[in-house]
């Protein structure tokens, strides 16, 4: 019997086992009804790529694998589901490192294949933006969303749940990408986010007035010109002679890039009007970005939302949020579809 011939309706408890190995968290979750997470578990491999400045693909790939199928496991126990309870299965398909990818993709294909249930494809920037709604229900439409990680960082409008209109992006490096840029440069460490956000507590953020790229009437935003300038800034004090305050450094860092980012999300809510705004991604859990955008939001009424840390990082529960939507349209992939490293929302 074809699985089409099992697909339960919106009124029916519908079960869907996510997966999620984008970058270096292998993670699953068991989801019901999209937003209701019955587990969610999730293993870090932060300590493993430290030491390398950043994640290295190939490590990453064979940590994966290593550890997809007792997360799994401990997914379906937590929930006191059993492989035969699932309605649907379903795994980020990008973008991402394409290694990583592959892991849970080809573990969701064959999920799909022995249980007879639809494979569902999930973009990993939608779980981010979903993650909101699992933890804030509430949210009312329409929405602005900046969504924020180490490769993305899309500024987006929300008609309803499932219509979405881009209204920038970045033109060159993502937030989170200068900020593991920039903590590797200063020597901080990586993550870089949460390494900048620790040493900018500090430090003054007035200290050094590092520049905003102004990109006119656009949305879009650009880091790499004030990557630059940080570089310079060090080089040439540093040919000076003058010690360098890495505290300043980073505090005067992160408040370019915050500033960047609250501008053009408040010229946004200015232009468009809205009943919610949100922020989603790794990068939403820096408290110095929540902290300004609340603030520049309370002139406007609005509330600022976003999702607890554990739902800012890379997990599988905002994968099974996102399936479950397409679950109820039918929006299911074929056992061909294959991971796409560079895709686009």
């Amino acid at each position: 019997m074809s699985y089409k011939d099992k697909i339960k309706d919106k009124d029916q408890d519908i079960y869907i086992l996510a997966l999620e190995s984008s970058c270096d968290e292998t993670a699953a979750s068991v989801n019901k009804n999209g937003l209701e997470i019955l587990s969610n578990v999730v293993s870090s491999q932060v300590d493993l790529h430290k030491k390398f400045g950043g994640v290295v693909p190939e490590i990453a790939s064979r940590k994966h694998l290593e550890l997809l199928l007792p997360v799994i496991d401990q997914a379906l126990a937590e929930a006191g589901v059993e492989f035969e309870d699932l309605d649907a299965v379903a795994s980020t398909y990008g973008p991402g490192l394409v290694g990583g990818l592959l892991v849970t993709l080809t573990a969701a294909k064959t999920i799909s294949l022995a249980l007879n249930i639809p494979l569902i494809g999930v973009n990993h920037i939608a779980g981010h933006i979903y993650a909101n709604f699992i933890a804030n229900p509430e949210i009312e439409k329409p929405l602005i969303c900046l969504t924020i990680s180490g490769g993305h960082t899309d500024l987006l409008y929300f008609e309803d749940l499932r219509g979405y209109q881009i209204l920038g992006r970045t033109i060159d490096d993502a937030a989170g990408e200068a900020f593991d840029k920039i903590s590797r440069f200063l020597g901080l460490g990586y993550p870089g986010g949460p390494a900048i956000e620790k040493a900018a507590r500090s430090g003054d953020r007035d200290a050094i007035d590092f520049p905003r790229a102004d990109l006119g009437d656009s949305y879009d935003f650009s880091f790499s010109g004030l990557k630059t300038a940080v570089m310079n800034h060090v080089h040439n004090e540093e040919q000076r002679g003058n010690e360098i305050d890495q505290n300043d450094l980073a505090a005067s860092f992160q408040e370019a890039v915050v500033d960047s980012l609250a501008s053009n999300l408040i010229k946004a809510v200015r232009e468009y009007k809205v009943e919610s705004v949100v922020i989603s991604g790794g990068v939403a859990a820096n408290q110095r970005l929540r902290e300004v955008i609340a603030e520049r939001l309370k002139e406007h009424n609005l509330e600022l939302y976003y999702p607890p840390l554990e739902l800012c990082t890379d997990n599988a529960a905002m994968i099974g949020a996102v399936a479950y939507y397409q679950y109820l349209e039918q929006d299911f992939a074929p056992l061909s579809i294959s991971a796409d490293p560079s895709l686009k929302l």
